[in-house]
């Protein structure tokens, strides 16, 4: 039967009803992704006049900025939707209504391999663990200059949103912190003073291992889970096994269960699917925090329900897909 259920971590809602899996168009919008043509690709070793000229990148020695030899480069957003020196727009005659202010910050893009392919999964381990090293460093960058809140996101395909195929990161250095964020650092506040100092990502991750019911993986490192509250069908939580407000710190990294989960969903659903990942780091004022790496498959298309409420319809019931995850 149909239930709603609450994310620990977001409050959000979710529908899960598997049931609705057998109706007629209900699932599955995309296959597998078309080759990369070489020489449209602009992220390609020797296309580097292509791009905005790098502000950082893990090279080999001896290679010179803004040519080949790079194993992950950072770049500007060719078309940023923040920036560092915009205007301030005109002010409203009716401020309690209409309400600008300037988008300053950062918008840049992070190739994560010279590799000409769509999907972090199609690299190696050790690969993913250098994309993920200048993901750190460029977080760590940003928020040391004053940003309120970095977000760090890679959109796999153009169902998931990417403009380009080729494997990349995005980060946006804002001087705010996102209502989203921002509710989530209070339901981290709040859980430590119901529970005397506890995280509320720690506990969730320590009762989760516990049941097993929607435990995907483990390692040295990092968790992966089946969400409780999924909102689509496989989704992906990792989380670092010792509690770490910022991901951008010192610590580990969770790249190998990063890696391993992604290709555990190409074996259950027979391709790898487009998709959306973010890391969630702690906002500028957050006391009680834990990081963590979301993964959303974009299997199933949101629709009114979603766009209108804010509540999501789930398929396939957590279980299910941890289930078969892990058998993978």
């Amino acid at each position: 039967m149909p239930e709603v259920r609450v994310d620990p971590l977001t409050g959000l809602k979710t529908i899960v009803a598997a049931e609705r899996a057998a109706r007629p168009g209900g699932w599955q919008i995309a296959g597998d992704a078309a080759p990369i043509d070489p020489a449209a690709d602009p992220f390609a070793p020797g296309h580097e006049d292509q791009t905005p000229a790098e502000v950082y990148a893990d090279r080999t020695e001896g290679s010179n900025a803004d040519g080949p030899g790079w194993r992950v480069r950072v770049v500007p957003n060719l078309y940023p939707a923040l920036s560092a020196d915009g205007a301030e727009p005109e002010r409203s005659h009716a401020p309690d209504l209409f309400t600008a202010t300037a988008a300053h910050g950062a918008h840049e893009v992070i190739i994560n391999a010279p590799d000409a392919v769509t999907s972090l999964a199609q690299l190696t381990v050790e690969q993913v663990t250098a994309a993920m090293e200048v993901w750190r460093a460029r977080m760590r960058a940003h928020a040391e200059a004053g940003a309120a809140y970095v977000h760090v996101l890679v959109n796999e395909r153009v169902e998931g949103g990417a403009s380009l195929p080729h494997t990349h990161a995005q980060l946006y250095a804002m001087d705010f912190v996102p209502a989203q964020i921002a509710r989530e650092r209070e339901r981290f506040t709040a859980h430590a003073t119901r529970t005397m100092g506890g995280n509320l990502l720690q506990d969730l991750v320590a009762e989760e291992v516990r049941q097993r019911e929607r435990l995907i993986a483990i390692d040295d490192e990092a968790v992966l889970l089946s969400p409780y509250a999924a909102r689509l069908p496989y989704q992906l939580l990792l989380a670092p096994r010792r509690p770490r407000a910022r991901f951008e710190d010192d610590g580990p990294l969770g790249a190998a269960l990063l890696h391993d989960g992604l290709n555990r969903l190409g074996r259950v659903l027979g391709f790898l699917p487009p998709l959306n990942i973010w890391v969630r780091t702690a906002p500028r004022g957050a006391e009680h925090f834990c990081w963590r790496i979301d993964v959303l498959p974009r299997l199933t298309h949101l629709a009114g329900l979603e766009l209108g409420t804010g509540v999501h319809l789930n398929i396939v019931a957590p279980e299910q897909a941890a289930a078969q995850l892990r058998k993978a």
